[in-house]
């Protein structure tokens, strides 16, 4: 199974037990304390994700390595394929 039908499979989970409890399909009388908080869940749900996602996307930016050694070879590369476009007659 792949990580989005996982996802999905989830989510469909998650979505189809919140409408139950809040449409009251399931016959339970929660009290109004409970459907107070049940009511929003999705929306905390949502910014809680992506508070989640932005904290990971800044921690890895800021734990990014650099590879000093593939940025040397690259420029080298660079420099071959120049000089061989200015022998075959390319001006830059």
């Amino acid at each position: 199974m792949t990580k989005l039908a996982q996802w999905l499979w989830a989510l469909a989970l998650l979505g189809s037990t919140w409408a139950a409890l809040t449409m009251g399909a399931l016959g339970l009388e929660l009290p109004s304390s409970c459907r107070e908080v049940l009511w929003p869940l999705p929306a905390y749900l949502l910014v809680s994700a992506g508070c989640y996602a932005l904290g990971t996307v800044g921690y890895r930016v800021a734990t990014f390595h650099d590879c000093e050694d593939a940025a040397r070879e690259l420029q080298s590369q660079i420099q071959e394929a120049r000089a061989d476009l200015t022998r075959r007659g390319l001006r830059f």
